[in-house]
């Protein structure tokens, strides 16, 4: 009974100093995975749905936090006013979450545009989605209440041939930004007001 002690003891001790350094390596490397991510995950998609700003959107952004959740707001600057910003939604896709990164004109209430940033959707199928910009080309121009969905589901929004429910998702992700968006405008244009001239 002595030695069975003894191991519980010496593994409760082990356990938790492993969970320690784990918990420290995690907390050390944020910052780093998050400017992994800005550079090679999510910045090409802001990129291209903030092209044309005069600003670094990647640099300008902030946080707001919804709930439980905390999302980063990407910044653009055209013509000297900061008017357009860009966030992530997610919908579930065939094989997981699907991140759509939306950008929106804040003047106007339209999207600017929309870039698949996550997924893990078939090859040649739902990878689609991501690699070209026939899907997503569609949403530039509709209003923030306006409601997406695929044209199969009564909408207006033309499906990848084989891939409806990857289409679907990226509907559902677009619809949950906009949704997002209408909830939090007062909040975002108080944020938006420290870029710019």
């Amino acid at each position: 009974m002595n030695d069975m002690i003894k191991m519980v003891v010496v593994l409760t001790v082990l356990s938790s100093v492993a969970g320690g350094v784990l918990a420290a390596v995690n907390k050390g490397t944020a910052t780093q995975i998050e400017a992994q991510q800005l550079t090679f995950v999510k910045g090409p998609a802001i990129l291209s749905i903030l092209d044309g700003a005069s600003n670094n959107p990647i640099e300008d952004r902030f946080k707001i936090a919804d709930g439980d959740a905390e999302t980063n707001f990407f910044v653009g600057v055209f013509d000297g006013k900061a008017n357009t910003i860009a966030f992530e939604g997610f919908g579930k896709g065939f094989a997981g979450d699907m991140g759509v990164m939306v950008g929106i004109n804040m003047d106007d209430d339209k999207l600017v545009g929309a870039a698949v940033t996550v997924h893990s959707e078939t090859p040649g199928l739902g990878a689609l989605a991501k690699d070209k910009p026939d899907l997503v080309s569609q949403f530039k121009g509709l209003s923030v209440t306006d409601s997406v969905s695929v044209t199969k589901n009564g909408g207006q929004i033309n499906a990848i041939s084989g891939a409806t429910i990857t289409s679907s998702a990226v509907c559902v992700a677009v619809g949950k930004t906009m949704a997002a968006y209408q909830k939090m405008k007062p909040q975002l244009q108080q944020e938006i007001q420290k870029f710019g001239k």
